[in-house]
């Protein structure tokens, strides 16, 4: 028999703040947190039946929350490098806007670029350096040499989540290592 009940009309008032303050801390964006955990409540409306009771309405929500973090940062990880550009082509060229990808031209480079794009790498190592290990190991395995997640995690007998998680902080770390020392 279940221990727990799901009792969804006092979700809000009983958890919406805990819940907040936990997606807050890992998204840093107000609007984003507030999206998530509204996905969780209406994820766990549409879940209620595979509710066995055995863990608390809290715990349970925070399960199907931190699966909504984990698949926003799916999300705008997969988005990276993939900028949309409004087009409107003059002198009636073609009918109505097109979107296309914006690509950089590599032959347009100066020498100013290069010198910039040398210095980003050295300050980018050095940011690397300060890492730990294991998480610079991972990091370098997703996200330089594009290794697969499964594999990555098989290696570190780690979770998905976790392996996103460290990815996350790793990223974080050189964003702010990084707007300290090159920017």
């Amino acid at each position: 028999m279940a221990k727990n009940k799901l009792d969804p009309d006092k979700w809000v008032d009983r958890y919406a703040d805990y819940l907040f303050n936990y997606t807050i801390v890992r998204v840093n964006d107000r609007e984003v947190a507030n999206d998530l955990i509204s996905e969780t409540f209406l994820a766990a409306l549409n879940s209620m039946k595979n509710f066995k009771g055995d863990a608390s309405e809290r715990t349970w929500l925070i399960s199907i929350l931190k699966r909504k973090i984990i698949d926003y940062y799916r999300k705008i990880n997969s988005n990276k490098g993939k900028a949309e550009v409004k087009v409107t082509l003059p002198d009636g060229e073609a009918e109505g806007e097109w979107l296309e990808e914006k690509v950089a031209d590599l032959s347009d480079r100066t020498a100013e670029d290069e010198m910039e794009n040398k210095e980003l790498g050295l300050a980018i190592l050095d940011c690397m350096d300060q890492l730990p290990k294991k998480q610079a190991r991972i990091f370098k395995m997703k996200t330089i040499e594009g290794i697969d997640t499964e594999a990555i995690c098989n290696e570190y007998k780690i979770t998905p989540s976790n392996l996103w998680v460290i990815i996350h902080r790793a990223r974080t770390f050189l964003a702010n290592c990084l707007e300290k020392n090159w920017f």
